[in-house]
């Protein structure tokens, strides 16, 4: 297939986008504003021509988030929206695992993601398999899988969750099989803080994610003695470092928990792009960012979605049978909803 060369910056570009030009300049530096602005508009004009609906996790970059996403959030907005979409066409800005829930949930529908490798080293970490002995090694006991996890995997466990929910899913779940413990995987940091929320007892998997667990207390407690700032913290984090922040919570309850609080200064301990994306909806805060980048979700950028919606290409399929069974499991997630604590 031929290169089709990158569009060029001009004049009215600017003038046709100027209130997205005045958002990025705050929240990425503005000489790189003029180098996405050419991409905006070509994917702008090319979703319109396809009818295609993009999806953007909230870790994705700012020019992504807020330049060309008709849908932004965390991975249970993205699970609720792609099971209510419209369009034939779904361009999920994620990782591997999110485009493989938007296609078991909207079966009919076209998703493309603009990278194939964008992975997840909690998804990598667990396979079906694996799964399978631990319910040879604990039978009768439900099973609990975040949705950071394959298809595969999922069509092996009862019931999803995302952080958002996840305390309540695993109350749910417990309720539902009358047992007094459950399975939790794969994520041994998520897992450990569901089981002091809830008081149930949870059999754990070693899995991490790679951005949260390099995060450590003394991080947490520099940034709070040196800036004076308050300390929110994914929940995938290191019991440690939990135990420093002023709040735990998914990437929906650290926004809902600064609009509550309306801290003047906050460090977000977690990946990068998420204090990016908030600053635009709380320009009061400052943001102090002892973060990590997501590599792969710093796979998707500009050029591979506008390459993905001209060649429809990476399209992301799963297996009938797999999907059957990993819907069923989506669906308990999203029966209980979210339902964070703030």
């Amino acid at each position: 297939m031929n290169a089709i060369p990158a569009p060029s910056w001009h004049p009215a570009l600017e003038a046709r986008h100027a209130p997205l030009v005045e958002k990025l300049e705050r929240l990425i530096p503005c000489m790189e504003v003029p180098l996405h602005l050419p991409w905006i508009d070509a994917i702008l004009e090319l979703k319109r021509r396809r009818g295609a609906t993009i999806m953007a996790h909230s870790y994705q970059s700012p020019e992504i988030f807020h330049g060309v996403a008709d849908v932004t959030g965390d991975s249970l907005a993205l699970a609720q929206a792609a099971a209510q979409c419209d369009s034939e066409l779904i361009v999920l800005c994620g990782v591997h695992f999110m485009a493989e829930s938007a296609k078991i949930l909207a079966p009919g529908k076209t998703v493309l993601i603009p990278d194939l490798e964008a992975g997840c080293s909690l998804a990598s970490s667990i396979t079906a398999a694996d799964v399978r002995a631990l319910r040879a090694r604990h039978p009768g006991v439900p099973v609990v899988s975040y949705v950071n996890t394959s298809a595969a995997v999922k069509a092996e466990s009862d019931a999803c969750c995302t952080s958002a929910n996840a305390a309540q899913v695993v109350e749910a779940i417990a309720a539902e099989f009358g047992a007094d413990k459950a399975i939790f995987l794969p994520d041994r940091y998520l897992g450990a803080w569901v089981a002091q929320q809830t008081g149930i007892e949870l059999v754990l998997w070693n899995g991490q994610c790679e951005v949260h667990e390099k995060f450590t207390a003394m991080q947490a407690r520099h940034t709070r003695e040196r800036f004076d700032a308050k300390i929110v913290a994914h929940p995938e984090c290191p019991p440690e470092v939990l135990a420093e922040a002023d709040f735990v919570g998914s990437t929906s309850a650290m926004g809902a928990w600064l609009e509550k609080e309306k801290p003047s200064r906050v460090a977000m301990i977690t990946e990068c792009s998420m204090a990016d994306n908030l600053r635009n909806r709380f320009p009061q805060v400052e943001f102090i960012k002892p973060c990590n980048l997501c590599p792969h979700m710093k796979r998707i950028t500009l050029p591979n979605i506008h390459a993905c919606l001209r060649d429809l290409r990476h399209e992301v399929t799963v297996p009938a049978e797999t999907a059957a069974a990993a819907r069923r499991a989506l669906q308990r997630m999203l029966a209980v909803g979210r339902r964070d604590r703030v």
